[in-house]
């Protein structure tokens, strides 16, 4: 009976990682969107694809979750895990979607910077996702964690200096209003990389 089972716990690890990959994928199309504008609606649409797909693994999930006796990991480990990666595409998709209802004509370099850093978060939980099958992983997925957390660390310091600059030296109140949307978004990704992160973490001290 056992042995029927364990292709059915092997799937989640699976699934983490198609999700873990579709959140790079949403990053890499956030980087592209802050560096280039022409592409704007393309890259929204692209964003917003990737999110629904992610979401199909997500439920996907979830419903292994309620139909497996046995799993390899808490179970509510499990559902925190992937519905944190899941905020993170539905994040890059409001960023998206704030970029083209506002109508933000020029992006700033700390917006990039921003981008790129939830760029740099996400492959990092790609990374740590994909070893957490095989627990003597540990070590290494401890490390990348930290990673993740000096990376967040990274972004507060830049949305800082980004809000400082913007209330010193924006003129026009509603562009400021735009673009302190865009920073406490992008930010608040890195955050949902960092809550993936603590999870794993726990993860790594409970199987250990």
């Amino acid at each position: 009976m056992f042995g029927r089972l364990m292709p059915t716990e092997g799937k989640f690890f699976d699934l983490f990682s198609q999700h873990a990959d579709l959140c790079v994928q949403g990053a890499q199309e956030m980087v592209a969107l802050m560096t280039n504008f022409d592409d704007l609606d393309k890259r929204a649409h692209a964003i917003e694809t990737i999110e629904k797909q992610a979401d199909k693994v997500t439920h996907e999930t979830i419903d292994l979750l309620h139909k497996t006796f046995i799993t390899p990991l808490d179970r509510d480990d499990i559902h925190q895990l992937i519905t944190r990666m899941d905020d993170i595409l539905d994040l890059l998709e409001d960023a998206a979607q704030t970029v083209s209802l506002y109508d933000i004509k020029a992006i700033t370099p700390e917006a990039k910077r921003l981008a790129e850093l939830c760029l740099s978060c996400t492959e990092k939980v790609k990374v740590g996702v994909s070893l957490l099958h095989n627990m003597d992983n540990s070590e290494k997925i401890l490390a990348i964690c930290k990673e993740i957390d000096r990376l967040e660390s990274d972004a507060d310091h830049v949305m800082r200096a980004a809000m400082s600059k913007l209330f010193r030296d924006e003129p026009d109140v509603r562009n400021l209003i735009k673009l302190k949307a865009i920073y406490e978004i992008l930010e608040t990704v890195t955050d949902r990389c960092e809550d993936v992160a603590n999870i794993i973490e726990g993860i790594i001290v409970e199987n250990a």
